[in-house]
Order: structure tokens, then sequence, then C-alpha cells
């Protein structure tokens, strides 16, 4: 291994407590370094802290070839990495892959996000011109999820690179592994020394991390940590906070047909990567009569088809673990504690690890339940009485991330689409759409800027009005009230 953290360039042990990373699906420990230890936070501060004005200098071109190379790195290494976070996060292989395809598929929608949405144009007045350039805010730090432990974090530091500003990343506990390798193919890409640092550890290594002087805070989890990062920088308004926070996000089905075709469209929204998507549908919301009872009963057999297993198992899964055994006792203890029916209990999966789950199906209809992310393989289902109670339902949360709308009546997609109270929407597609060229992100506790994705090129740089003359002119005939 390469050591625990890489500072100013340098890979080294850290001076904090040993930390380790477990296949979930084996128990197999596969990473273990000492984490950062307080000094080492600072020194990665104060490392990217003296490279941000050369690399904030350098013409963005050369910023963007160094990333350009790192695209490179990536798409020679995918097979290698994909494996790496199959085993460390237990998802399938087909996902992990397409997640470094994102990686890689990032850096071009980032240089033109920014060309965009954050460049230098310009005006003519009759003074000269008006000219709006683009400056990066300094030392970003990057809070890393372990879901897509890849992907989401590399959606902050592309842009955040490509501005200009320098970086400290802490990848999440769960995930050391692929924190490492991302920033392991940004140093083979040249990114100077101090420009991406990265620091290993739990909750109290982001502790120390965010009491630096930090100018920004790029996170993706979960919105009780979102709350505790905002209040935390109340009284610091010039760190830029970067928010995504998740969502109890519904899908609403009405007029929409074959039943089977249905349930297809709900799982894959429901319990892809095992729920563990911000994006996951946590709530269906149906028609209280024989088609809505019909969808429901088609949702509990194909879920019942579903293949869950380890990555390298020979079958091909659709769901693998959840992230620890852990996180599949605190799944268990919610689903049994949900109030309704259940049409499909979650349970432990006999002969896997404990980290595995199958997926659950709770009818709640009548029943008040918590607004909170469930971040597993369970979906409450509501039956209501008409399409305006199903939008009504639907709006019923302080999240606002995801949400979508199953039915073949144009009609309702546009009444749904007005009224619905989310930032990523979809029609007939699981609530997990989502594309690199397009803003995500969502209103309420789901956060705010619409990180990672498109407009994450907004919260990389400020923006500058500059009036500009050429010459000095003399205007004293400008000044109003002058004697004579």
């Amino acid at each position: 291994m390469s050591g625990g953290v890489f500072i100013d360039g340098v890979w080294r042990v850290g001076a904090g407590a040993e930390a380790v990373s477990v296949d979930p699906a084996t128990g197999e420990v596969i990473w273990h370094q000492a984490a950062a230890g307080p000094a080492d936070v600072a020194a990665a501060v104060a490392a990217a802290r003296k490279a941000f004005p050369a690399w904030a200098d350098l013409p963005r071109e050369e910023r963007i070839a160094v990333l350009r190379r790192y695209k490179d790195v990536l798409v020679a290494r995918t097979t290698t990495f994909a494996e790496a976070l199959s085993r460390e996060t237990g998802k399938a292989l087909w996902e992990t892959k397409a997640e470094l395809g994102s990686m890689a598929g990032k850096v071009d929608a980032s240089i033109k996000a920014y060309e965009e949405r954050t460049g230098e144009h310009e005006n003519a007045m009759v003074f000269g011109r008006a000219v709006l350039r683009h400056r990066p805010h300094g030392v970003m730090a990057v809070l890393g999820p372990f879901n897509f432990p890849g992907h989401l974090p590399n959606g902050h530091i592309v842009p955040a690179l490509l501005a200009g500003d320098t970086v400290v990343f802490k990848p999440s506990e769960e995930t050391p592994l692929a924190g490492q390798l991302l920033v392991e193919a940004l140093e083979a890409a040249g990114v100077p020394p101090g420009v991406v640092n990265l620091v290993q550890g739990g909750r109290e290594v982001g502790q120390v991390l965010i009491d630096q002087e930090i100018d920004g805070l790029l996170f993706t989890g979960s919105a009780a940590a979102g709350a505790v990062f905002r209040r935390h920088f109340a009284d610091r308004p010039d760190v830029i906070l970067a928010l995504e926070l998740g969502g109890n996000n519904p899908l609403v089905v009405w007029d929409a047909g074959d039943a089977e075709a249905v349930a297809a469209l709900v799982v894959q929204s429901a319990f892809i990567t095992t729920g563990q998507r911000c994006s996951c549908a946590r709530r269906a919301i149906v028609s209280d009569d024989a088609a809505g009872r019909a969808v429901i009963d088609a949702v509990a057999a194909l879920s019942e088809r579903l293949v869950i297993g380890p990555w390298n198992g020979g079958e091909e899964p659709f769901m693998g673990p959840l992230i620890s055994n852990r996180a599949a006792a605190m799944a268990l203890a919610s689903a049994r504690a949900m109030p309704g029916k259940a049409v499909r209990a979650m349970t432990a999966v006999d002969g896997l690890s404990g980290a595995f789950v199958s997926p659950g199906l709770v009818d709640v209809t009548g029943e008040t339940v918590p607004d909170e992310e469930l971040f597993a393989p369970l979906l409450q289902v509501r039956r209501v009485g008409s399409f305006d109670e199903a939008i009504a339902a639907a709006n019923a949360t302080r999240y606002g991330l995801s949400a979508g709308l199953i039915s073949n009546e144009t009609a309702h997609w546009d009444h749904f689409l007005k009224r619905i109270r989310a930032g990523v929407v979809n029609w007939n597609r699981p609530t997990t759409g989502a594309a690199g060229t397009m803003p995500f992100g969502g209103l309420g506790s789901s956060g705010n800027h619409r990180p990672s994705a498109y407009y994450a090129a907004d919260y990389c740089a400020y923006p500058v009005a500059s009036f500009e003359a050429q010459g000095v002119a003399n205007t004293l005939g400008d000044i109003k009230g002058l004697r004579e």
C-alpha cells in the first residue's frame, strides 16, 4: 500500500489510528492503513493553500490537459479499479464498470459546463468593455460517500480542479481504497504536488478538516450530516457549502397499463444498488383499486426473481450486500419497526454474509411513517383515491431530491410536472435517472447548489464583473457640479 495519506505529492503513513476496509460480501480485510492525525490534516490544508496560487494561475488549457490525462488513466485502469470498487462496496461489476465510465465522462462534461456556465464573456461598452470572469475560491474540502466512492467525489474534484481550486479529499471510512485509487489516478496524470491531498479516517478526521481554514466544503451524504455542517459554518458565510443530502423519494403509478412493465420500473427505482442510491424510490403511491393492487402484486413477484449475491459469485447479481453488517442490522430493525402490512418482508439472506438482505415491500396505507431516508432496499406502498391525492402524498416530505411518474397519460405528466416538488423528475423511467450533462440535486432537506453534476461549475468559482478601458481618458466633462 502507498500509505494512508497523500500530502504535497508524497504518500506517507498517517499519524492516526489504523483504518480498515472490509469486503461486505466476505468480511475479508482488503485495506488497512494508519489514518490521518490532526497534524496530517493541517499539513494537507497547508499544502493545498501553498499550491493554490500557482495552480489557479495556470492557463486553463494546461489544467484541462492534466484532467484529460486523468481521464485516460481512468479508462486504462477501468478493469482493476472497478474490481476494487466491487470488493469494497459489494456492488455488482456491471455497476462499478458503469461508475468508472461516469468518472471518465465527467471530465468532458465539466469542461463544457465550465465554458458554458463560468467561462469568460465580454461586451463592448461606450467607454471600453465589460468583462465577466470567474475566479477559484481556494482550498476545497471534499467529503466522499460510500455508495459511489469514485463517481460522487470525482464529481466535485474534477470541476474544482478545472476552476483552479486545490483539494483536500477525505473518502468515506467505509471505502478508503476507492479514495486512494482515485488520487493515484490523479497523481499518474501529473497533478502538481499539493493540488490534491488525501486524508483517510472516520468522523473525527472530517471534524478536524472542517475546523481548518478552508474555502469550501463539498459533501454528499445524509441530511443529518448536512445540518451539522450548516450549523458549523453559520458564522462563516465565506465558506462555500455544496451539499447533496439524499431524499425520501416518491414514485407515483397512475393509469399505467401493464402491471409487469410497471413493476420493472418500480424495482429498478427502489432496489438497484441494494437501495443505496440517494435517488432510489422509497415510497410508491398507487391507485386504491384493482389496478393498484395488481402493481403491488407484480412488484412483489418480480422482487422474488432478483438475483442477490456477491459480485464474483458466478451468477451475475442484481443486488449485492449493503455496505456492512452493521448497516444491514439497522435496515432490518427499521423494516421490522415500520407500521403497515409487510407484503414482502425484508430478511437476511441464507448462506451469505450478514450484510446481505432481501428487498422488502410494506403497504403503509393509512399509517403515519417517519419522513426519513432509509438507505436500504425497502419500499413503502401507499394506496390513494385520486391523482391529486397521489401528488399530495408524493410532496408530503421535507426532502425534494427525486420523483417519478409512471403513466400512459400525457395530461397526468403535465400536471405532475407542474405540481411535484423535486429537483430530478422522471416520467416512465426509474427515479434513479440522471445525466452528467444535467443538474442534479433537490430542495428542502435534500441539499443545495445541485452538487456533483453539470452545475458543479457554479460553486467551484465565483464571478468577477470588471469594467475596463484600455487607456486613461479625460473624463472631466462627465463630472457634474464642477466650478469653472
